[in-house]
């Protein structure tokens, strides 16, 4: 493996900072809160406005789950709060143009509520997701507990120092790895010669957000679509700057487990025990830092590796 030097690292650390320090956390934070924040339209439907402009190639998947989460629960009865999602990515999403999301009222009972969102751009479908809303109930209890070896967050390194030290990232993708997000991400990068398909990353939010659970749940739906599916990659020693790959999410699910409070710490224990197909399969268990599991995820997305003569 090709190795940086220390002023080789310094130097890239330096330009990441610099690029995602100049936006604040809480205007990066106020910026996710807005991307929640949908415009009810006719009955049981909403819209979220074009931007002026974009640095993105696509619509950030989680920012689709987030807002489908969000438009779902305005056609749920008070009391009950989202415990599932399926979700299925259909089309890439352009951000230069309005997304419609319209909700289809599938089912209500006493204690379980269920949603169906279909979000269109261009008068095309780019995605739907299922949702079940339950009221809160007292039940049997258990739960996986977390690796007694995973790092606490302040022993990990960000986001940006990792990006940094990388050697298999190129000097011309630091920027791009750097991008300012509403999110402190810390984890570990291990030398594993075997390749485990296993990882793991600590995040909050960069600044706290209101009390209302509904925004924590639908924010953490959007930090379960980061480095999910990179899981996969790891046996195969690629990485999202590997020429000739592409890659992207074809399905997300997720249940919510119990209440939690994104803007405090939570671990992403991540794995992959298939891929095949030009497809890599992905699991995520979400933990608060004293170890209570939240929430797990799964996501199946695409992986296609092309050579430098096209062929696959």
């Amino acid at each position: 493996m090709k190795q940086l030097t220390d002023e080789q690292i310094e130097r890239r650390l330096s330009e990441a900072l610099t690029h995602f320090s100049s936006v604040s956390p809480q205007k990066l934070v106020d910026g996710l809160l807005r991307t929640l924040d949908l415009t009810a339209d006719v009955d049981d439907e909403f819209v979220f406005p074009a931007l002026n402009s974009t640095s993105r190639e696509r619509i950030f998947g989680g920012q689709v789950i987030a807002q489908a989460i969000v438009a779902a629960d305005r056609t749920v009865d008070e009391g009950k709060n989202i415990h599932s999602l399926h979700a299925y990515f259909l089309r890439a999403g352009d951000e230069t143009k309005p997304l419609h999301f319209r909700v289809h009222r599938d089912f209500d009972g006493r204690s379980i509520s269920n949603r169906r969102v279909v979000v269109r751009q261009n008068e095309k479908v780019i995605f739907n997701l299922t949702a079940s809303f339950q009221t809160p109930a007292e039940g049997l209890h258990h739960q996986i507990p977390m690796s007694p070896d995973i790092l606490p967050p302040d022993q990990c390194l960000s986001a940006l120092e990792l990006t940094a030290r990388n050697p298999d990232i190129l000097d011309e993708h630091i920027e791009q790895m750097s991008r300012p997000r509403p999110f402190d991400i810390r984890s570990i990068r291990t030398e594993d010669k075997d390749r485990t398909a296993h990882q793991y990353q600590w995040f909050k939010t960069a600044a706290p957000l209101p009390d209302d659970p509904l925004t924590h749940r639908a924010a953490l739906a959007f930090a379960s679509d980061m480095g999910l599916l990179s899981t996969a990659m790891i046996p195969h020693g690629l990485n999202w700057t590997s020429p000739g790959l592409f890659s992207t999410s074809l399905d997300h699910a997720m249940w919510f487990h119990d209440d939690f409070r994104i803007d405090q710490w939570i671990c992403y224990v991540m794995d992959s025990d298939w891929s095949g197909s030009a497809r890599g399969l992905n699991r995520g268990s979400l933990y608060t830092e004293d170890g209570k599991l939240i929430a797990s995820a799964a996501q199946e997305g695409l992986m296609r590796v092309v050579s430098s003569n096209g062929d696959p």
